[in-house]
């Protein structure tokens, strides 16, 4: 298995991102938007993504996301093909893609928005905080790629306050000041649990 930094000769797999994406979504039913296979080429062809191959065959995928001039960046459509889940892929190719951004964009804050314990608990590894929406970028770009998830309109609704996803930071200015222990993986549970109790029952009205 090789996890390495995408470019033009991986543009092939773009269509196969896409789907595996798309089919990760209708089994969660939330917080996964959806993207193109040119969105995803240029991203390679920029070199802001990774792609983890077995031999030749497609296993996993992230990209990096600019926003806010440069003062934000975010790990976005981190995937693991069925055949490959449950074997660690995805904490392995977000360590590579969280690093291949502070490389790249060191004085960036880095942040991510997920519905996702197992992202949740792997972005915690690696020093990032939940954070309110108000701490993560205001440009209305990013918000607008939110569109295409079914929770959207919780957003809207909250006036893009507080949604399912959970926003989570990683400020390199504040890592000195960093805590040791880490969040524990039940404090994302009854997070999510309360977000869903909150939102789910009104839409149920």
């Amino acid at each position: 298995m090789r996890i390495v930094i995408a470019d033009k000769s991986h543009i092939k797999y773009a269509q196969i991102i896409c789907d595996t994406i798309a089919e990760a979504a209708k089994v969660r039913g939330t917080g996964i938007a959806k993207r193109k296979p040119e969105y995803i080429a240029t991203k390679m062809e920029n070199g802001n993504a990774v792609i983890a191959l077995d031999e030749d065959k497609f296993a996993g995928f992230c990209y990096i996301e600019k926003w806010g001039h440069g003062k934000f960046v975010a790990n976005s459509g981190l995937i693991v093909h069925p055949d490959y889940r449950g074997l660690g892929l995805a904490k392995k190719i977000k360590k590579v893609i969280f690093h291949h951004s502070r490389t790249k964009f060191p004085d960036a804050k880095v942040f991510s928005i997920t519905t996702g314990l197992a992202v949740m608990k792997l972005n915690s590894d690696l020093g990032y905080k939940p954070v309110t929406f108000s701490e993560l970028t205001d440009d209305q770009t990013f918000w607008n790629g939110c569109q295409t998830c079914i929770n959207y309109d919780v957003l809207t609704r909250t006036e893009r306050k507080m949604c399912l996803c959970t926003g989570m930071l990683y400020d390199p200015k504040n890592q000195e000041k960093k805590a040791s222990k880490k969040i524990k993986e039940g404090t994302f549970k009854r997070l999510k649990n309360i977000k869903q109790n909150l939102f789910l029952k009104k839409d149920k009205k």
